[in-house]
This record gives C-alpha cells, sequence and structure tokens, in this order.
C-alpha cells in the first residue's frame, strides 16, 4: 500500500502472480507443518528428550516459528482476498507475529550459550542447564519479547480514537502503529537485541569451535564441527533479519522504485520462511538422537497408515 497526497492508494497483484505467491506460500506452509508436527510429536513421545534443556530448547523455537509461521501466513492470505482488514484484527495478529519473530533470536542464543556451556565446562553442564532453569529462560524470552511490542498497543490506544480501530487497513505494522515515536523505540529496542544476540553468537560459536579443534584429534570431526557452527551462525544471521525487516524493505523500496509487492513478498521469504526451513534441519535432522527417534516414529506411522488402508480393502471385499 502506498500513500499519494495524504490518503492510501492500494497497490494489487495481477491474478496470475498473486495465485504463484500464494501457491507458493501455502506449499511450503504446509510442509513446514508437517516436518514441525513430526518433531513435536517425536519430542512429546521421548521422556529423554523432555529431560534435555537442548531439546527443550529446540521444541519451543520449533513450536514459537510454526505460530509465527501460521499467523504471518494467514495475513498476508487475507491481504490477498479482503485487501484490508479492520485494525483491531490486524493488531492481534501483528502483535503475536512482533512478539514471536523476536522469540526466534533470542531462543537461538539461548541455544548457543547451552553449547558452549556444553563443550567448554562440561563438568558443570548438568547443574548449570537445568530443566526448570530452561523453563525459566524461556519465561524470560517471552517477557523480554512481550514487553517492548505491548508498549505499542498501549501507546497507539492512549493516542488514536476509537473510530481508527474500527476501520480497515492493509495489515501491516506500520498501518497499525503509526506514532514516530514508536518508530524510534522500536529502532533502538531492534538495534540493542541485535547487538545482543550477536555478540552472543560470535563469542560462543568462536569459543565452541577453538575447543573444538583443541579436543578433536580427528580431523573429519573438527571438519563437521566447523560445519555445524557456520550452519547455526547462518541461521541465527537470517533470523536477525527479523529485527531490520521493516528498515530494509524501506531501503529497497528507494533503490528500487515501483517494485513494492516484489519487495514485500521476497523480503517476507527471506527473513521469516529460509530460516524456518533450516531450523528442522540443523537441530533435528542433523542430530543422530533426534534423527534415530524421528524415523522409528515415521516407520510406526506408515505401518499404521497402511494397516488401515488394508483393512479398509478386506470390509470393502466383506461387503461386496
Amino acid at each position: 500500500m502506498n500513500s499519494t497526497g495524504g490518503s492510501q492508494v492500494l497497490v494489487r497483484d495481477k491474478f496470475a502472480s498473486a495465485f504463484v505467491k500464494n501457491f507458493i506460500l501455502v506449499m511450503v506452509w504446509l510442509i513446514l507443518s508437517y516436518i514441525n508436527g513430526s518433531l513435536v510429536t517425536t519430542f512429546f513421545r521421548k521422556q529423554i528428550f523432555n529431560e534435555d534443556p537442548r531439546y527443550i530448547l529446540f521444541i519451543h523455537m520449533v513450536i514459537n516459528d510454526a505460530l509465527l509461521l501460521t499467523l504471518t501466513v494467514t495475513m498476508t492470505l487475507l491481504s490477498y482476498i479482503f485487501y484490508t482488514i479492520s485494525v483491531y484484527v490486524c493488531t492481534g495478529f501483528v502483535l503475536v507475529a512482533m512478539i514471536t519473530s523476536h522469540n526466534t533470536p533470542l531462543n537461538l542464543a539461548g541455544m548457543a550459550i547451552e553449547r558452549y556451556i556444553a563443550v567448554c565446562d562440561p563438568l558443570r553442564h548438568s547443574q548449570i542447564c537445568t530443566v526448570r532453569r530452561t523453563y525459566i529462560f524461556i519465561g524470560l524470552i517471552w517477557f523480554f519479547s512481550f514487553v517492548p511490542d505491548i508498549t505499542d498497543l498501549f501507546v497507539t490506544l492512549s493516542k488514536e480514537p476509537l473510530s481508527f480501530f474500527y476501520s480497515s487497513v492493509f495489515c501491516l505494522r506500520q498501518n497499525v502503529f503509526k506514532d514516530l515515536v514508536l518508530m524510534y523505540r522500536r529502532d533502538v529496542f531492534d538495534a540493542f537485541y541485535f547487538s545482543i544476540v550477536f555478540l552472543t553468537l560470535i563469542y560462543t560459536y568462536l569459543r565452541v569451535l577453538l575447543a573444538a579443534h583443541a579436543m578433536s584429534t580427528d580431523k573429519s570431526s573438527a571438519h563437521r564441527a566447523r560445519n555445524t557452527i557456520l550452519l547455526h551462525g547462518a541461521q541465527l544471521l537470517m533470523c536477525m533479519l527479523s529485527y531490520i525487516y521493516p528498515s530494509m524493505e524501506v531501503f529497497l523500496n528507494i533503490i528500487f522504485p515501483g517494485h513494492t509487492l516484489e519487495i514485500r513478498y521476497a523480503n517476507y521469504l527471506i527473513s521469516f520462511i529460509v530460516p524456518r526451513f533450516l531450523s528442522p534441519i540443523i537441530y533435528g535432522v542433523r542430530d543422530q538422537k533426534f534423527r534415530k527417534y524421528l524415523k522409528r516414529n515415521f516407520v510406526i506411522s506408515q505401518c499404521k497408515v497402511m494397516t488401515r488402508v488394508e483393512n479398509q480393502v478386506e470390509e470393502n471385499k466383506t461387503d461386496v
């Protein structure tokens, strides 16, 4: 949506373009939902994962990302179907999406700290990284993501008339929380979070990398450790793009005027979709312990499906 002469002008995709974009988005969401559902099922079926802080943090990230993707995909579909929706509905979507998008980098920072302690201080790992402390840390993640974002709502409630919340807008963060003070406050908090997570990434992964090289007598093992760290770092850096998502979109619109819709769609895929594809691969499929139980659950599920099909065929033969 562009602004011209103080009024909002709605920019729409052509039908073919809109169909392709939404088809890709829905297919990606379905694939990720299936993968995430399999990971969550595996986690809750095995007590061994419920007692390991590493996997608790991992499954929290999976659930958080699944919620974020569901919300953002729903918002995108609504924007193509209805174009504008009520402000109070959009506000709820935007708030939860903002909170969950901020949760992921903080969660990854926590996972980096847990790996750092496990590798660099293994004797104290079980004392420092307990299940109780892990859940407290998850609570703190939600608190520190919730407080800055909920202030946007309170400020908007105090400055906007009630009629504004019953009007309709194209559902974007800047169309709901329009006050300039909120924009500056958002930049400050995002820069602060970005710095904390980035410094955590650099410190912990460099220490883990050095420790892996020092302890490893097998070059191939050190090579795998280095590759894993690079994957973790790439994912964390891509997740942190959610902090600069609005500013990046404005910057690209200045460089490439007239391509607002394409920039917004590409920005969304890079900042939100791609990092969520890496999470199951890095922390689920590549993990030997988790992969073993994941395969076992998949085989069991396939056997159950085949049994149901065979039973249905037998029932049909009997009826005939």
